[in-house]
């Protein structure tokens, strides 16, 4: 075996570094929590990471779009108050439709401040962020709010024959759908077209700020679905919901392969971080380990992650299928290739 084609394999296992951080992660945490690979389990991990997950379904468009959305968090816990607190008068339905309207219009928000005021989404969402949070302990007086229906929220977080929740659903459905958008679809096509150059993408007559604009109202809508849905399970709403869920969301994007600086990004990456950061947040709930230690452990695993894909970057036009990589493995060294060709070229 040649040494380019080591190095090859090396570089494949970097490129797909999410299958393998997740083969990882489950193997460890089926030999660390008995039963882990049961369906309850597994199914419990997937409900707990699925509030989240929604979340990251609207980041991944919002950071291949090369732009960063803090807000997500603030909507959720408005949207899941507005859903709770508006059931009295209009209804549990029409009141969840509410919520949900409640976080797209945030979006807009800050497709407003980003798009056409030209802030810089960093600014606009911290401020639309501490703005909506604000709004949302004035609205409750910093203090949770009761629905009129324990019992309504349950089809939501309870198993569908025993198997798989209504919220976990709802959240593999949105990333394949994701996932669809990205790959079959010219619009898809467009918004990593926006993320990689967007000047470029301009003068190519893609509609750039549209696109933009796109991306922050969509994010909006998916933490406004999350908020509501994760109110309705509960049965109450809080100004202090979602206080941190949105940097774990965008760290569960990021380790799917999402890039910060846009152009570049993948639903079902973004799947397989969030499975990832609920598989471990799980094993080392059932261990008993503090909170503070599950954040290391998930700022650690970021951090290597980002560091891989540096090198990924940097050999990007390599073709590491696994064709390629048996075809370099067949194939013998050539140690004198250079001196050969250099020979050639001398008798020129």
């Amino acid at each position: 075996m040649n040494t380019a084609a080591l190095k090859d394999i090396a570089f494949a296992l970097v490129r797909y570094r999410v299958l393998l951080i997740l083969a990882v992660t489950f193997s460890v945490a089926s030999i660390w929590v008995p039963k882990f690979l049961s369906t309850g389990t597994l199914s419990l991990s997937l409900d707990r990471a699925a509030t989240m997950g929604l979340l990251a379904v609207g980041l991944t468009v919002v950071l291949l779009a090369g732009q960063l959305d803090l807000s997500g968090g603030a909507i959720l816990a408005i949207s899941g108050i507005t859903a709770i607190g508006l059931q009295d008068t209009m209804g549990q339905i029409p009141a969840a439709f509410v919520g949900v309207l409640v976080g797209v219009t945030a979006g807009a928000l800050n497709a407003f401040l980003v798009v056409l005021l030209r802030i810089n989404s960093l600014v606009a969402t911290l401020a639309s962020m501490l703005f909506i949070r604000g709004l949302a302990h004035f609205i409750t007086e910093s203090r949770p709010v009761s629905g009129i229906d324990p019992f309504f929220g349950l089809a939501v977080s309870r198993p569908i024959e025993g198997t798989i929740t209504g919220r976990s659903l709802l959240f593999l459905v949105t990333i394949f759908a994701l996932h669809i958008w990205f790959t079959r679809t010219v619009s898809g096509r467009n918004m990593f077209a926006v993320g990689s150059n967007i000047v470029s993408a301009t003068a190519s007559g893609v509609k750039s700020r549209t696109y933009l604009a796109g991306s922050f109202i969509f994010s909006g809508a998916m933490a406004g679905i999350a908020g509501v849905i994760s109110s309705l399970s509960v049965n109450t709403g809080s100004p202090v919901f979602g206080e941190s869920i949105v940097l774990t969301a965008i760290a569960a994007v990021v380790i799917g392969g999402t890039r910060l600086e846009g152009g570049r990004a993948s639903a079902l990456g973004t799947l397989g971080g969030v499975l990832t950061l609920g598989a471990l947040t799980t094993a080392m709930e059932f261990q008993n380990i503090p909170a503070y230690i599950q954040q290391i452990v998930a700022g650690l695993i970021l951090l290597l992650l980002i560091l891989l894909d540096q090198v990924v970057s940097s050999r990007n036009g390599r073709d590491v299928t696994l064709r390629a990589l048996i075809g370099r493995l067949k194939t013998p060294p050539q140690p004198h290739q250079k001196t050969e060709r250099k020979h050639k070229s001398n008798e020129k």
